[in-house]
């Protein structure tokens, strides 16, 4: 059974297309006109292995902000609609991932109920490259926690580089993902005492 999710978003201020294979190889073509932001998606398609392709068209002469957001909400239920049922899938997952001076460390359950926790260190420039406002990690991760509905723990430590703390969280994540995903050979059904996540 193929597990792929295909969402495509419009409103009057963005026009998105998501799409996300949960068993691929990390085949990616992302384009949101946010630079930083097609690279974190980029990580996140490669380490995840995922096939990913993201196509957002979004009010850039404003800010960058509705664009992001709009685009981690489609992510979100793309990656909610590919899981399923979730029948077999191993369901936790967690990665610690360094980039230079940094750390992340993201847990993740796939529950149903959507749930963020998120730090990072204080402090931090409040750009990345031209149009990335660092504050949108956390609202990223809210959005697409929102709509996957699953239980997300993201905490950095320590990290002195803007870049590499939130790239490092994109790898993390990506990492965690593609493990609580994943099909558990010794699993039968819906990994929950419910029977339903």
């Amino acid at each position: 059974m193929s597990r792929v999710g295909r969402v495509e978003r419009v409103t009057k201020e963005t026009s998105v297309l998501v799409e996300v294979g949960l068993d691929g190889t990390g085949l990616v073509d992302v384009s949101t006109g946010v630079g930083f932001y097609d690279h974190m998606l980029a990580q996140l398609g490669k380490h995840g292995l995922f096939d990913l392709t993201v196509k957002t068209e979004g009010d850039l002469h404003i800010d960058s902000h509705h664009t992001i957001e709009d685009t981690a909400l489609a992510l979100g239920a793309a990656f909610r609609q590919a899981l399923g049922d979730k029948s077999g899938i191993r369901r936790f997952g967690s990665a610690s991932c360094p980039l230079d001076e940094s750390l992340a460390q993201v847990t993740v359950d796939l529950s149903g109920r959507p749930y963020l926790v998120h730090s990072e260190p204080e402090g931090m420039a409040p750009m990345i490259g031209p149009d990335y406002d660092s504050t949108m990690t956390r609202h990223i991760l809210e959005s697409f926690v929102a709509q996957a509905a699953i239980c997300l723990h993201v905490h950095v430590p320590y990290g002195r580089n803007a870049h590499h703390i939130v790239e490092a969280q994109f790898k993390a994540l990506a990492r965690a993902l593609r493990e609580a995903s994943e099909p558990d050979p010794r699993a039968t059904g819906v990994p929950s005492t419910k029977g339903v996540l």
